[in-house]
């Protein structure tokens, strides 16, 4: 129908916006189901690929400075260390420690 048709029985005009109000409200609906799926397949693909890091008592590693990317620069490095492990805890904090410093705590993401 033109909407110049529309414009004079009102009574068809309500149904037809009626109708499209729905249309839109299915296409938000699918929209979001779309969405929930890419989701969940990202979170599954992401998980996949995650390596699960185990440390024991007294390995040595080396720690990410991630405030680094405040000061740009090229060449500095973003890792320091190499730190010795002294405990490792269930939560998902590892208590390191080097010569130069004390030991403190640190999460091992």
């Amino acid at each position: 129908m033109g909407y110049k048709i529309l414009n004079f029985d009102l009574k068809a005009a309500g149904e037809w916006r009626f109708l499209q109000l729905n249309e839109l409200d299915a296409l938000r609906l699918e929209a979001n189901e779309s969405s929930c799926i890419y989701k969940e397949r990202a979170k599954k693909w992401h998980n996949k690929y995650i390596m699960k890091k185990r440390f024991e008592k007294e390995d040595v590693v080396l720690l990410f400075n991630s405030r680094l990317r405040l000061f740009p620069g090229k060449l500095k490095s973003q890792w320091s260390g190499p730190f010795n492990v002294a405990k490792v805890q269930l939560n998902g904090a590892v208590e390191i420690w080097s010569e130069s410093t004390d030991a403190f705590t640190v999460n091992i993401q």
